[in-house]
């Protein structure tokens, strides 16, 4: 029984192992049929590519031809080309310099065959994830098959042909001779092809062995997209590039630690670059146009230089004439600095589509260099409408006529001031943006919040960096700011109805096999009629008399907004670092922006000089738009004129006769009350301060300041508060602080020393001191309000025969009796501008009177 119960399990042994050998011939079957197909596979692969290589074997050299770059006109204004080529066999290059290519561009190109299919197989994995072809995981040899035959569509027909053209280039030439064509062909940017040239083009080494560890990193880092990453157009992004190719380099053992961190703190210097010869018109344009087919459609630098394409834009060759003749003019900007030029950028963007008229990327540009057109700088107070009002309005309910706070506070730990040192208690929206105030736009955005603000501007084009969460953006306070171009994309909307349309230069690019490439308009409505309108009707105001923007005016119907960004130097706070203007008539919107590339303190605008970019919007665009017919702003339907919603005002309380004087060991201030007030605010601005502080509050109309300092000008204002409601800012009466207590001197019968000195009360007329030296000498000395104060010593024996004493200050000082003159400047009650104005002095002379203090009628 035992044994016959094994046999069953004896007969079933040999039936296993049948059953595996069948299975393993079958694995061994299917092994070789796979093994047989994938040869057919690769082998018919090969010879597809074989045959297209051997048939355009000379393009390994030679390019297709030039593509050319087209106005809206459709006339030729730029050829794109292989111009500024050198050509240098593999035993030139430095190990490094292949390292360091190998290293960032295809890391095993010393063991493939063409093709890598393990970062193949890796592609393919992420494209299925993606149900897209995002990832190229291409080789040298593939990119140098691609650059050479083929176009940049991202499809599996074009990297299956693109493969196939690799194998037989693999199959053909050594690795050596592959990396030599390589490095010889590809475009570097800045109108650089191959290695040799862009060594010389962005580094002035001649001598590719004499290339340092950053500068081969640099180059190394070019080819990804050398627009981008070229370290003349921006520095910053190029030596962020530098430095993945070192991590990489490092990462594979090819540089120490060391080496990589030293290399990779190096700041590029832009005079080590090699000018090239500029052939082409309105190269910032052309710049922008090869730039724009890479980021919108993957058409890279390389084959447009040797592709044979034709490319249509939206320039409008007369304005950008335009904008080139104002720009070479001196006179519209301030003098250079010692060490560099007052720089500027200028974009104009069509309303109704988004094309871009014109572009420039600085004075003087030069093709391939730093394109300010489309870099960020701090927009100042030209952000306000973005950020602020255009959504206060939008999203909030707010009207033109909206009443807003512009008392001086602050929000938390932010203390922002208005540039004038005005505040007006409460102010409507026109009047906060004619004038430029800052309180108010401050008030605003904390009123709406901040977030409600950003997604507005958001909508509009404008980029925030995650740090700008903060009140300081109503005034332009940012990370990192907005550019020109997106800066007039985003004001465009407010003149197309709401409409916002990305700005633009492709209209379309012909491939040189006739294929088409279209731009496909997505315009967007990002705000309704009536803000777009209000906006309008707001920012026409900025342009009139009286507006921070009147100086762009250029004679057509036009809407804008200044912008300024205060200098952090210190001792220079009232200069700017940047200066912008951004307007738009119905057609046309333009940007300008004006400032030092490297500000510092020889290098900033001076106040006098803030109006600049003002005035090159206005060169331009009046000559720009000539032959262009004169269009007004069209109401919407539904769209109603400002004043047609206008609130009842509030009276607002005024003082107007402020007086300030010396007076024994403090500065005294009295006021005439207005009626119905009896709380005011005090602000004191002293010497050394760009800004006014509030003093303790006064419930009288005389105030004692003895916190002054000798020897030093202060100046005073103050505000009457009824209620919660603030009123209108005072006159600024300022005084001047005497070094030392005076020593009273007794009269002289025989000498008036001045202390019948009369000042009016405007602080404009003539403060007198009759003076007599002796029994035939005497003299009325004047000192006028404006400009001119005198002081009259004792006197010499004399006669003045000067009839007309205000009339020629110079030549009667005054000085032939004795005593004190009075101060022009302090004479009388100041006028309500807060400080004279550089052509207008102070008066020399300091009092009116003999203790100095300002009389509302007759010092």
């Amino acid at each position: 029984m035992a044994a016959s119960s094994k046999t069953p399990s004896k007969g079933k042994k040999p039936k296993k192992k049948g059953s595996a050998a069948k299975v393993i011939l079958g694995v061994i079957i299917a092994a070789l049929l796979a093994l047989i197909c994938a040869m057919s596979i690769y082998l018919v692969v090969y010879l597809n590519g074989l045959k297209i290589l051997n048939a355009n074997i000379d393009k390994l050299d030679d390019a297709l031809g030039a593509s050319v770059i087209y106005d809206a006109d459709k006339q030729e204004i730029a050829k794109v080309i292989k111009e500024n080529r050198e050509n240098v066999k593999f035993d030139q290059f430095p190990k490094q310099l292949v390292n360091a290519f190998v290293a960032t561009e295809d890391r095993r190109f010393f063991e493939h065959a063409g093709v890598d299919f393990w970062s193949l197989g890796r592609a393919v994995v992420k494209d299925v994830i993606a149900r897209s072809a995002v990832e190229g995981g291409s080789t040298i040899t593939q990119q140098l098959a691609k650059n050479v035959f083929l176009n940049s569509d991202k499809t599996f027909f074009r990297k299956g042909t693109e493969m196939s053209i690799a194998l037989a280039i693999d199959n053909q030439f050594t690795k050596e001779k592959i990396l030599e064509k390589y490095l010889n062909r590809i475009y570097f940017g800045s109108q650089a092809y191959g290695v040799k040239a862009a060594a010389k083009r962005y580094f002035g080494v001649t001598e590719l062995k004499d290339l340092k560890l950053w500068q081969i990193a640099t180059l190394a880092g070019l080819p990804k997209a050398p627009s981008k990453y070229s370290p003349i157009s921006d520095p910053e992004a190029s030596k962020d590039r530098r430095a993945v190719v070192l991590k990489l380099m490092a990462d594979q053992g090819l540089i120490t630690e060391e080496e990589r961190a030293q290399a990779a703190a190096v700041d590029y210097d832009p005079k080590t670059q090699t000018p090239v010869a500029q052939s082409d018109l309105f190269p910032s344009f052309r710049d922008y146009v090869i730039k724009e087919a890479y980021d919108l459609y993957g058409v890279t630098d390389e084959q447009i230089s040797n592709g044979g394409y034709k490319i249509y834009t939206t320039l409008n060759s007369t304005a950008q004439k335009a904008m080139d003749k104002a720009y070479t003019n001196a006179k519209l900007f301030q003098p250079d600095g010692p060490e560099q030029p007052m720089q500027s950028s200028m974009v104009i963007i069509d309303n109704a589509s988004g094309g871009i008229v014109a572009m420039t990327g600085g004075r003087d540009y030069k093709s391939g260099t730093w394109n300010r057109a489309y870099k960020p700088r701090q927009p100042g107070s030209s952000f306000k409408p973005l950020v602020v009002y255009a959504p206060a309005i939008e999203k909030k309910g707010y009207l033109p006529t909206s009443m807003l706070d512009d008392t001086k506070q602050e929000f938390g730990k932010y203390a922002p001031r208005n540039y004038d040192g005005q505040y007006l208690g409460q102010v409507d929206m026109t009047y906060a943006i004619k004038k430029s105030k800052n309180i108010p736009a401050v008030w605003t955005l904390s009123k709406i919040g901040i977030n409600t603000g950003k997604d507005f501007a958001k909508q509009l084009g404008i980029t925030f960096d995650e740090n700008d969460n903060n009140l300081a953006m109503a005034l332009g306070g940012m990370t990192k700011g907005e550019s020109p171009l997106q800066m007039a994309q985003a004001y465009a909307a407010f003149a197309n109805n709401g409409v916002y349309n990305q700005g633009h230069a492709i209209l379309k690019i012909e491939k040189s096999d006739g294929t088409i490439i279209d731009y496909k308009a997505e315009p967007k409505k990002v705000m309704s009629e009536k803000t777009s309108w209000y906006m309008t009707q707001m920012m026409k105001e900025v342009v009139t008399s009286g507006g921070t923007g009147v100086r762009a005016d250029f004679g057509r119907p036009l809407a804008g907004k200044t912008g300024s960004t205060q200098l952090d130097l210190k001792g220079l706070e009232s200069h700017y670092r940047d200066i912008w203007f951004v307007g738009y008539t119905p057609q046309w919107t333009g940007a300008v922006w004006a400032g030092f590339d490297k500000t510092d303190s020889k290098h900033y605008i001076r106040k006098n000089y803030s109006d600049r970019a003002n005035m090159v919007f206005s060169a331009v665009m009046a000559e720009a738009m000539k032959g262009i017919p004169v269009k007004d702003f069209e109401r919407p339907s539904g769209g109603k004129q400002i004043e047609q919603e206008k609130p009842p005002v509030q009276e607002k309380k005024s003082v107007t006769d402020l007086r300030a004087g010396w007076q024994n060991s403090g500065v005294r201030l009295s006021w005439t009350a207005p009626e119905g007030t009896s709380a005011y605010q005090v602000f004191r601005k002293g010497p050394g301060e760009t800004d006014f502080s509030q003093l303790t509050p006064s419930n009288s109309t005389e105030y004692m300041d003895q916190t002054v300092q000798p020897g030093g000008t202060y100046e005073y204002y103050v505000v009457p508060a009824s209620g919660d409601a603030a009123g209108v800012q005072s006159n600024v009466a300022s005084v001047n602080v005497p070094g030392t207590e005076p020593t009273p001197t007794p009269p002289n019968p025989d000498d008036n020393n001045g202390e019948n000195g009369n000042g009016n009360n405007n602080g404009n007329g003539n403060g007198n001191g009759t003076n007599n030296g002796n029994n035939n000498g005497n003299n009325n000395g004047n000192g006028n309000g404006h400009s001119n104060g005198n002081g009259n010593g004792n006197g010499n024996p004399g006669k003045d025969k000067d009839k007309d004493k205000d009339k020629d200050k110079e030549k009667n000082p005054g000085n032939t009796g004795g005593g004190t003159g009075n101060g022009g400047s302090t004479g009388g009650t100041a006028s309500p501008t807060p400080t004279p104005t550089p052509s207008e002095p102070a008066g020399s002379g300091t009092t009116g009177s003999r203790d100095g203090e300002l009389q509302p009628n007759n010092g």
